[in-house]
């Protein structure tokens, strides 16, 4: 008896272990990155049956943009309150709902429903891991959030070939059923492990400067920081996710889709395929190395190197993009430059707020992302009318360039100040108002 109480107690601790939670929350994030990432591969197939047009279809992308950031924040008050487990394998439910409706749709308003579900559930799980990374890591939370999100931004990079095979073998239905339930089910087994921190069950940051005391969201509302990083946050997701949803009419119209590129002798691939399973990969990496380097220099200098190379490859895209090779590598730089602020933006809000409400608080700031997507589809109409790509990149680049300013010119000045009011006692705080 004594020794399966021993046992037991060996199995509980290896779950509380901070690292095995980092992983349980990067496997949970791999399972959603298709809902996504892997959103592109359908766009074309789905109007080649149906004709609906691409700008009608695109709808669906921002509704699951939508419904996966906005209501993140409730999620992620739930998650704070409940815990992660029963609110995560509800998420990995609703995944799988959304890809076997999206096999079956043959209207619009039925493609609509299926992504505000698969948003839902995707919404919970990216809350929920990026949360718990926060809270478990204080003293990384930029490399802890990094690999978190890392999950999100190239965990479809192995699966974008076997999808695209399957819809072109098999049909788009099937790729939609097979990888829908089979994602639902992974993150269901990964809610089962989660696990919040205790009291004192993790070390305290002594590099990075942060907040001494936790914040209600509602008084992260209030704080102005706040609203300069939803600004900058709102700028710099709106060109990645137009890349994200766009890449594959891009090189379509740009004829380069189906033409061969070899990247440096080793394998030689259509340059779309390529260029997806690059930009997976590269926007994986990303995320975990900038977040490295913001616990080293800053998340605000970080913000500012980043942004400006976003800025830079955005506009050699978008000018060589006629080219297969160039399409290949520049889409992969562009990721590299934005898929960041996955890391930056949710280490950046707990220094800020605090640990208690970590979860709930970049719920509010993940938001963002929401705003971003509405111009997803406005993209899609101001190419068609104006029978260009250059005009969408531009103001992409501009929100780039005015973003990595705000960083070094703003965002810094505010940090420090923020975090030297946290020092003084909310009694004091209230006195002297």
């Amino acid at each position: 008896m004594a020794a399966a109480n021993i046992a037991s107690s060996g199995q509980l601790n290896i779950v509380r272990n901070r690292w095995v939670q980092l992983v349980v929350g990067i496997v949970g994030m791999v399972m959603i990155a298709n809902l996504q990432y892997g959103w592109t591969l359908f766009v074309q197939p789905i109007d080649d049956k149906f004709h609906w047009g691409r700008a009608a279809i695109q709808v669906a992308f921002t509704t699951f943009v939508l419904f996966e950031t906005w209501l993140v924040p409730f999620e992620a008050y739930l998650v704070d309150r409940f815990g992660p487990r029963l609110l995560v394998a509800a998420g990995g439910v609703l995944v799988a709902i959304a890809w076997a409706m999206n096999s079956t749709a043959d209207s619009l308003p039925v493609l609509y429903v299926a992504a505000a579900f698969g948003g839902i559930g995707a919404g919970v799980v990216y809350g929920t891991a990026v949360g718990a990374a926060l809270k478990w890591f204080p003293d990384h939370r930029g490399l802890a959030a990094g690999l978190t999100a890392a999950g999100f931004g190239a965990g479809s990079a192995a699966t974008v070939i076997p999808i695209s095979n399957m819809i072109r073998d098999a049909g788009y239905q099937s790729a939609f059923l097979n990888f829908g339930i089979g994602q639902g089910i992974v993150v269901i087994l990964a809610a089962l492990l989660m696990r919040v921190p205790r009291p004192g069950e993790v070390p305290a940051s002594e590099h990075v400067l942060q907040s001494h005391r936790d914040y209600h969201p509602l008084e992260a509302l209030k704080t102005p920081i706040f609203w300069v990083m939803y600004l900058m946050m709102t700028m710099v997701a709106t060109g990645g996710l137009m890349a994200t949803a766009q890449l594959a009419p891009i090189a379509n119209d740009f004829k380069v889709a189906n033409e061969p590129v070899s990247l440096l002798g080793w394998i030689t691939l259509a340059a779309l395929p390529f260029a997806l399973s690059i930009d997976r990969i590269v926007n994986g990496v990303t995320r975990p190395f900038w977040g490295w380097v913001s616990d080293h220099i800053g998340r605000e200098r970080t913000m500012t190197l980043a942004f400006g190379l976003e800025a830079v490859a955005i506009l050699i895209l978008i000018s060589t993009a006629s080219n297969p090779m160039m399409f290949v590598i520049f889409s992969g730089l562009t990721y590299f430059g934005w898929g960041e602020i996955y890391s930056l933006f949710p280490a950046t809000s707990g220094d800020l707020f605090g640990q208690k409400y970590a979860t709930t608080n970049y719920g509010l700031l993940y938001t963002a992302k929401g705003t971003a997507s509405l111009l997803v589809p406005l993209g899609n109409v101001l190419q068609e009318s104006t029978g260009s790509w250059m005009p969408i990149f531009g103001v992409a680049i501009v929100f780039d360039v005015l973003a990595a300013f705000l960083a070094s010119a703003v965002l810094l000045r505010m940090h420090r100040a923020h975090v030297a009011r946290s020092e003084i006692p909310t009694s004091s705080l209230a006195t002297a108002a």
